[in-house]
């Protein structure tokens, strides 16, 4: 694309009789052209629907949709319920959120992906806690396990013993078996099956002696 086809897509994207501009499918790229933030001299306020008598739905819709956009992804049904708590026309944010999603602004695909990329080792959770965070956030049960179903068992294992590890360094004067009760209770609430939760306890507190240099008797 030319500097100046660049500029003319930059300057509106939205524009259906032009070609795609270069930042198609990158949100940040895409949230940047929109709302020049390259250019400090550009204004972009806050315009409140309830509060304009007559406003311009259009603009305020892709207002929020960008703000909201800023920094992170999100689900379309996020994007929804921010643009009904605004009052926008159902109408309008239902073909807004259909451009953004054909240009790439919005894809639920994608975002649970990063979201399971990022709570997934940040958090620890299992499966079954991130299928309903997911479900939570209004993406569909079909795309939220093609997603989930990208995560390797051993990292989710390894998630686990990690949480484990982590809390056994404050139980060091609990008796095994309530040891094992409560790190089974917080893997289960964390998503883990009870087979796998108690799998990855025996196996975290087996190696605790010798990382403690402690002998078994002292378990």
């Amino acid at each position: 694309m030319t500097s100046d086809r660049r500029r003319q897509a930059q300057a509106d994207p939205w524009a259906d009789d032009r070609p795609a501009p270069d930042w198609l499918g990158d949100v940040s790229a895409g949230v940047d052209a929109w709302s020049k933030r390259a250019d400090p001299g550009r204004d972009t306020p806050e315009v409140p629907v309830a509060e304009d008598p007559e406003p311009d739905h259009d603009a305020v819709a892709r207002k929020i949709l960008l703000d909201q956009l800023t920094g992170q992804a999100r689900s379309r049904k996020e994007l929804a319920d921010k643009l009904a708590t605004r009052n926008v026309p159902d109408d309008i944010a239902t073909r807004l959120l259909d451009r953004f999603e054909e240009v790439g602004l919005v894809d639920d695909e994608a975002f649970a992906r990063s979201w399971i990329a990022s709570r997934q080792p940040g958090k620890g959770l299992a499966r079954r806690a991130l299928a309903q965070e997911l479900r939570r956030k209004g993406v569909d049960d079909e795309i939220a396990r093609e997603a989930l179903d990208e995560i390797d068992p051993e990292d989710e294992r390894a998630a686990g013993r990690a949480l484990v590890r982590k809390k056994l360094r404050s139980m060091s004067r609990i008796d095994e078996q309530a040891k094992i009760r409560r790190l089974v209770g917080m893997l289960a609430r964390k998503g883990y099956a009870p087979g796998l939760a108690f799998a990855i306890v025996r196996e975290e507190l087996a190696e605790v002696p010798d990382e403690l240099g402690m002998p078994d008797s002292d378990l």
